[in-house]
This record gives C-alpha cells, sequence and structure tokens, in this order.
C-alpha cells in the first residue's frame, strides 16, 4: 500500500475490482513487484480483511506469429485512418497490427488490453491520444498482456489509465470515442459474414470476451470501423477460413448485422449494406486462391451468385492474382487524391455505375452506339481479367465502404500482332483535370512491362479530346503514333500508337 492506504490492482483492474467490491470477504495477494497503475484502480487496506506477501516475479506473456500474420496486418494499417482510437482483441493478429502503424499520427487507444507493441508507438509520438474526445490524452484499458518491459513502462505511469471491464468495454463508452476502430480476430467466417470466434466444433476455444461490446462500439463511433482478422487457409494448408456455411458446432459471435471489414492476406473486404450477391463475392475474393473456385461453385449451388458468375482466371482456368504492385495515386490541381488500381471482380457494380452515369452523347462516343443496358453477362467479362491478354485499371474516390470508380483504362491484346485494342473513359464532373492523361501513361507503363508492343482503336471524329489525349501522350512516352483519317462518309478514325518510334507499322 501507499503511504494513504491505497493498493494498485496493477496489471488485472478487468473483473477483479467489481468483484472485490462485490464480494463479503476480500483477500489479497501483496506483491511488492506487481507495478503501481493508475486511474480506477485502487483498493484501499480498509476494504481488505486478509492479505497475503508474495515477492514473486509476474509471469510474463509472449505473443507468436504467423507467415501471413505480417500481410493481414499491412492490409489492415491502410485502413486505419490518422487520428483514429484503436482496440485490439484477443489473438496474436491483432496485437501483430500494432507493428505496422509507424506512420500514422495522432492514434489513441481504447482497449479492454494493451501489449508491449505500445511502448515503440508511444516513444515514437505515434500513439499520442491527442485527438482523442473521450478521455483526452490518455490510453484506458483493463489489463495488461505482455513482458516485464511492459510492467515497468505502466508503473506509475500517468499517460495510462486502467478501468474495470464493465466501464471500458461499454458500447456507449466505445463509441465516444471518434474513428474507433476495433480490431478482433476470427475462427472460421461463412461467406455471408457470420463469425465463428469462440468454438472449434463442439469445443469451446474461448468465451464471448468482449468482442461484441468492441465491434457494436465501433459500429456506433462516428468514423468508427468495426474490423475481424483472419488467416484465409488453415496452419497446415489443408482447409479454408472462409467456408460456405459454418461448421457442425460452431457458435455465431457476430451475425452478419454486425460485420463491417473482412480482412485477411488477400485484402479487405467490406460487407455492411452489401447484398448476399455482394456479401458472398467480396469474401470469395479474399479467400486463398486454391479455394476460391470450389467456394464459387458452392455459392452457385445455393443461390447467392448468377449461375453464370466468373472469377479471374487465365487460359488454363487457374485463378489470376491481383496485382497490387500496379497500384499509384493521382492527385490533381486541387489536391484530390484519387487512388488508380487494376479493377477486380467485386468492381462489376461500379463499373456498371459509371457506365450508367454517361449521357447519350457520351455512350455514343465511347461504344459508338447509345447503350441503354450493361448487363452483368456482359460486364462482369470486363472486370474478370487474367491481367496478360486483358488489362484494366480504374480511378476510385472515397474509402472502401463508399467507393466510387469515376474513370476506366482497358487494353485488349491481339497476340498475333502484339499490340492491343485501347480505350478509356472519364467521369464527366472529372473531366479537365489531367486524369484521362494520367490514366493513358500508367496503362502505357504496364502494357511496356508486359512486352506489348504498342496501343490501336477508333475513335469518332467528334472525339477530340480523346485524339489530342492519345498524341500527347505518347509522345512524352517517346513513342510513334500513326493516324488513319476515315474514309468518306465514315465517322471513325483509326490510329496506331507504337511504344518505341522505331518499332512502326513499317517495320
Amino acid at each position: 500500500p501507499d503511504r494513504f492506504g491505497f493498493c494498485s490492482f496493477g496489471i488485472n483492474v478487468d473483473i477483479t475490482k467489481p468483484i472485490a467490491q462485490s464480494s463479503y470477504y476480500t483477500i489479497a495477494e501483496i506483491n511488492p513487484q506487481m507495478p503501481r497503475t493508475l486511474g480506477n484502480s485502487f483498493i484501499h487496506m480498509k476494504e481488505i480483511d486478509y492479505f497475503i506477501f508474495n515477492d514473486t516475479p509476474l509471469i510474463e506473456f509472449r505473443f507468436k506469429g504467423r507467415d501471413v500474420g505480417e500481410r493481414i496486418a499491412k492490409n489492415v494499417a491502410d485502413i486505419i485512418p490518422n487520428k483514429a482510437t484503436i482496440h485490439i482483441g484477443n489473438g496474436n493478429l491483432p496485437n501483430l497490427c500494432l507493428q505496422y502503424l509507424n506512420d500514422k499520427r495522432d492514434l489513441g487507444m481504447h482497449s479492454h488490453f494493451i501489449t508491449d507493441n505500445i511502448i515503440p508507438l508511444i516513444e515514437n509520438s505515434v500513439l499520442t491520444c491527442r485527438k482523442k474526445n473521450f478521455h483526452p490524452e490518455k490510453i484506458i484499458t483493463s489489463f495488461a498482456l505482455g513482458t516485464k518491459k511492459l510492467y515497468n513502462f505502466i508503473d506509475n505511469n500517468p499517460y495510462i489509465e486502467f478501468f474495470p471491464s464493465d466501464y471500458v468495454c461499454s458500447p456507449g463508452n466505445i463509441g465516444m470515442n471518434k474513428i474507433m476502430v476495433s480490431i478482433n480476430q476470427a475462427l472460421e467466417i461463412d461467406l455471408t459474414g457470420q463469425v465463428n470466434a469462440s468454438k472449434k466444433k463442439y469445443n469451446f476455444y474461448s468465451g464471448i470476451g468482449e468482442t461484441v461490446n468492441f465491434m457494436r462500439g465501433a459500429a456506433l463511433s462516428k468514423g468508427g470501423k468495426p474490423i475481424i482478422v483472419i488467416p484465409s487457409i488453415s496452419v497446415d494448408g489443408k482447409k479454408s477460413k472462409i467456408v460456405p456455411r459454418l461448421g457442425e458446432g460452431a457458435g455465431v459471435l457476430l451475425t452478419r448485422a454486425d460485420v463491417h471489414y473482412i480482412v485477411t492476406e488477400w485484402g479487405v473486404a467490406y460487407l455492411h449494406g452489401k447484398s448476399i450477391r455482394q456479401r458472398v463475392l467480396a469474401m470469395i475474393c479474399i479467400a486463398h486462391p486454391s479455394f476460391r473456385q470450389s467456394l464459387l461453385e458452392e455459392a452457385k449451388r445455393l443461390n447467392y451468385v448468377y449461375s453464370d458468375q466468373i472469377l479471374a482466371c487465365d487460359d488454363d482456368g487457374n485463378i489470376c492474382l491481383y496485382p497490387s504492385e500496379y497500384e499509384t495515386t493521382f492527385t490533381t490541381r486541387e489536391k484530390e487524391k484519387i487512388k488508380i488500381r487494376p479493377v477486380r471482380t467485386t468492381d462489376e457494380p461500379l463499373l456498371k455505375e459509371l457506365y450508367y452515369s454517361l449521357n447519350e452523347r457520351d455512350r455514343y462516343l465511347r461504344f459508338f452506339e447509345v447503350k441503354k443496358e450493361f448487363t452483368h453477362s456482359k460486364t462482369q467479362n470486363e472486370v474478370n481479367i487474367d491481367y496478360k491478354n486483358i488489362f484494366s485499371i480504374g480511378a476510385f474516390i472515397g474509402d472502401i465502404e463508399n467507393e466510387e470508380m469515376i474513370g476506366n483504362a482497358t487494353y485488349y491484346l491481339n497476340p498475333s500482332i502484339n499490340m492491343a485494342e485501347y480505350s478509356f473513359l472519364v467521369r464527366e464532373d472529372y473531366r479537365g483535370k489531367g486524369l484521362g492523361s494520367f490514366l493513358y501513361q500508367h496503362i502505357i507503363i504496364i502494357a511496356k512491362e508486359k512486352g506489348v508492343r504498342g496501343f490501336y482503336g477508333n475513335i469518332h471524329i467528334q472525339n477530340k479530346s480523346t485524339v489530342q489525349i492519345i498524341r500527347k501522350g505518347i509522345i512524352q512516352q517517346g513513342g510513334y503514333i500513326k493516324i488513319t483519317p476515315p474514309d468518306a462518309g465514315e465517322k471513325e478514325l483509326f490510329y496506331e500508337v507504337f511504344f518505341d518510334k522505331n518499332n512502326s507499322i513499317e517495320d
């Protein structure tokens, strides 16, 4: 006890203090090696009926890792904004995510427990809590789980305050934090988003814990992000962690309504507010490639998706992996950042919305007819591509939960001449900002890397801006362009672009 007679509960305030407050008799172990933690973490000697003295080192805990953990943690870091308040749930993966937040600014923490990984974030001025609106400038927690280094760090540290679990894990209190990000680990998830995080068959793996409280609290938070992390495949590589239906005896810890973000080593799926079809496709696309086709077939059997739904495959039927190395960012003159990336299966609704946003004149100039419908059977072929013979990139604004496609550029390779037919479009409100030119330049870089000789295509003679982009872009790339005017009575000119000016059509 201190000179006022108060003892600190140390590294475990969570349920210890409420139990002591409600018990008939309180028997305490007094250990001088227990750190003195601050907050609502004290008990007075008058409230202790009996005590024993035990001068012994505290048990230490070290988290284990998995090979895929790094990729999962990086995917999580990509969706965590600056000034977010972080919670990590039970498991190795949520704790690992803390190691990949070093490029963030002014993070806060409101978490059921804390680990050694908070120390470098604090020392590097990443975890400052300056922007927290609930308990500002304080880390709020219930218990510490780590090594002696952590225990020494929290000893008499006024920056970290401990409270009982019922206070820390209250969804109302959690939701008071702005941009509350809750990271929780699952054992198994079905294609519709139901989460099992507590049972393996009929064996209980864990209790409910704080997962539901923090997921719902983060959902209540302004700008909050409830996140589930899971490896796509079992340790032995024989089972998919994403399944058509949860296994026998599995417990549904989180319903479809509670799930927002699912993160595996293969990407991020945002499920909240989505249809069953959209959910299922998003989940299949972040499953392990070895299981995607079988998951799709089972989804068809269950009538979750269209019977003609396809995935991105090569000529041999192998799943084509998403080429994240071609992701980049375009910044407009107004300093707006637009994400440029290859398209993928789940972009089909976004591509449709882009097409439907075009007026009749734009549709005619793009498709040489005024298209009225953009059906699934046709548009799915524009996003399920092999990234070799067909390559398509999109321009996107907004985060994953409200993403919009505002531009698209595609080439279709003709192997017999090693030339590709090229087309692109930009949504009307983003024209004149240089986006069309950037898409053209970027896809030329991609085509060059893949050994494509050049582009060709038809352009309506009224589409003067496109002609200018094609002509100016290839000159900047050091290439050569040949334009063939339309015949009498025709309205389409034909162009050929060669990436190497010495590799012209005469060659």
